[in-house]
């Protein structure tokens, strides 16, 4: 995720932002699914397909896709504000980070 450069696609509203790129491989665990549970906005989810979603304000509950990250509350306006074609990198941000403001050097 953290690697990548992705790209909001054409299909991206208040329920959720997918995002186009080179897919996320995932762990194969045949027709398995994890179990159904709801997400807050800024949920960043992973469905078969490896492309990434990000959750909005009108997300459903995750639909048994693995959530690998959140983005940051503070940022969650601003990708709901981005337009089709916008190019999107994610940083990570250390916990400990979060209380002081200082983002993670790594």
């Amino acid at each position: 995720l953290y690697t990548r450069t992705w790209t909001v696609s054409a299909a991206a509203d208040r329920v959720g932002i997918r995002l186009e790129g080179t897919p996320l491989t995932r762990t194969d665990h045949g027709s398995r699914e994890l179990p159904s549970e709801g997400m807050l906005p800024g949920a960043i989810q992973v469905p078969p397909d490896g492309l990434p979603v990000i959750l909005g304000p009108d997300g459903p509950v995750t639909g048994g896709y693995p959530v690998i990250a959140t983005v940051l509350e503070e940022d969650i306006d601003i990708a709901a504000q981005l337009p089709p074609g916008a190019r999107v990198n994610f940083e990570l941000v250390a916990p400990q980070a979060l209380n002081t403001g200082e983002q993670n050097a790594d």
